[in-house]
């Protein structure tokens, strides 16, 4: 079976133009068949206040109202979509841009309001690889922003670590698929404030254990959740690091595994 790689790259990385530029080096060297899953949340909102529109974050996590998703849209899907697609060409990497609803790839369901209205925030529901396997079959690379659809005309605003984990499920029934989440941190720390404290091996035991002490800074434990999603669902491996994870160069990073 071969080895499909879905590498999700967000964080400063997305942010630092130097730093995109080398991270889609790496990552068009990357041989055989993969996938890139990137976010941009910081881009959004600075031009959403810019533009004067609210920002609204509960716990972290986006509040997208009519006029955010909008932004979002332009950003994501636009902006940061395009740049990436064209640098990877740049780098001899043939690539395509990506939200849920071309080719039907992704779809979601809106989230239900509970205790709060996310509003225009997109749970996954479904993953169609058809279009994909067709494409990394002819050498092609999908690259995905973080946005999917509702099968109903409506565009949702979703992780973007969900999308990446969501991905590498659906294709592990055809590939052995590699989840690789990078950005800024060189992986899992004990401690946010010392850059060398990585955790280079994880399973679930410890994981739970590092939760109850409230080791994990907030961003990380929904990334750690679809992590451990992933593997519990048939993806091979899951690694969590800076982006020279990707070209064998670094020394540390994070390993994960039931």
């Amino acid at each position: 079976m071969e080895t499909l790689k879905i590498i999700k790259v967000g964080g400063n990385i997305i942010d630092n133009e130097a730093a995109l530029e080398k991270f889609l080096s790496q990552f068009s060297a990357v041989k055989g068949p993969k996938i890139l899953v990137h976010g941009g949340g910081k881009l959004a909102t600075k031009m959403a206040k810019d533009m004067d529109v609210p920002v609204n974050m509960v716990n972290g996590r986006r509040i997208t109202d009519v006029d955010t998703l909008d932004i979002i849209t332009m950003v994501y899907a636009g902006k940061i979509n395009k740049n990436v697609v064209a640098k990877l060409q740049a780098n001899n990497c043939n690539a395509i841009g990506f939200t849920g609803a071309d080719g039907n790839t992704i779809v979601s369901i809106k989230r239900p309001v509970k205790k709060i209205d996310y509003g225009f925030v997109g749970d996954v529901e479904k993953v169609n690889i058809k279009v994909l396997d067709v494409l990394l079959q002819n050498n092609i690379t999908p690259v995905f922003c973080a946005i999917t659809h509702d099968k109903n005309g409506q565009l949702l605003n979703t992780n973007a670590d969900t999308i990446a984990s969501e991905l590498a499920i659906a294709l592990s029934k055809y590939y052995k698929t590699e989840l690789i989440y990078c950005f800024e941190k060189n992986g899992v720390l004990l401690s946010v404030d010392d850059e060398d404290s990585v955790i280079d091996f994880m399973d679930t035991g410890t994981y739970e254990t590092l939760k109850i002490r409230n080791t994990f800074a907030d961003g990380m434990l929904p990334k750690l959740e679809n992590c451990y999603y992933a593997l519990e669902e048939g993806v091979s491996k899951v690694i969590i690091g800076n982006s020279t994870v990707i070209s064998n160069q670094n020394q540390k990073f994070t390993t994960l595994f039931l």
